[in-house]
C-alpha cells in the first residue's frame, strides 16, 4: 500500500514535469475579449431595435433572439467552434454559446437523420434546461397566485 502511494507521487511529479503550462494570463485575456465583442454585437443589435422606437424592455427579447439566432448559425457554419477555441469560456458564456451547445450535438449527429439524429440530440443539452424553467415558472406562477389572489 504505501508502495503504491509512493509510486502516486513520483507519477504526478513526472506528469506535472512534462505537461505543457498553461498560459492562464493569455487565456483570460481572450476570453475577456472575445465575451467583450460578443456583448458588443448583442449591445448593436439592441441599438438597432431601440432606434427602430421599439422600448428598452422590449427590445430584450428581439435582441436576444437574435443573438441566438447568429449563435446557432455560425455553430451551422463551423465559424463558432473556431471562435469558442480561441475565446474559451468567453465565447460559452454569452447566450450564443447556449445557441452552440444546443446546435453542436444535432449538427454532429445530421447524417442518422432530421428526427432521430439532429432532432433527439438537438434537445440532450436543452432538454434539461427546457424542463427545468418550465418546471420553476410554474412554481413561481403558482406562488404569485396564492400569494396575490384577489379575495
Amino acid at each position: 500500500m504505501k508502495a503504491t502511494m509512493q509510486q502516486e507521487q513520483e507519477f504526478k511529479k513526472l506528469q506535472r514535469k512534462h505537461l505543457p503550462s498553461r498560459p492562464v494570463l493569455r487565456n483570460a485575456l481572450l476570453a475577456f475579449l472575445v465575451g467583450g465583442a460578443i456583448s458588443a454585437v448583442g449591445e448593436g443589435v439592441r441599438q438597432f431595435f431601440l432606434a427602430r422606437g421599439i422600448g428598452p424592455e422590449a427590445a430584450a427579447g428581439p435582441t436576444a433572439a437574435v443573438m441566438i439566432f447568429l449563435g446557432a448559425l455560425l455553430t451551422g457554419l463551423g465559424v463558432y467552434d473556431e471562435i469558442g477555441r480561441v475565446g474559451g469560456m468567453g465565447a460559452f458564456l454569452p447566450i450564443t454559446g447556449f445557441a452552440n451547445s444546443i446546435v453542436a450535438p444535432a449538427m454532429d449527429f445530421k447524417r442518422e437523420g432530421w428526427i432521430l439524429g439532429m432532432g433527439a440530440k438537438m434537445f440532450t443539452i436543452a432538454g434539461p434546461v427546457v424542463v427545468y424553467g418550465l418546471l420553476t415558472s410554474f412554481a413561481v406562477g403558482l406562488v404569485y397566485y396564492i400569494l396575490y389572489i384577489p379575495r
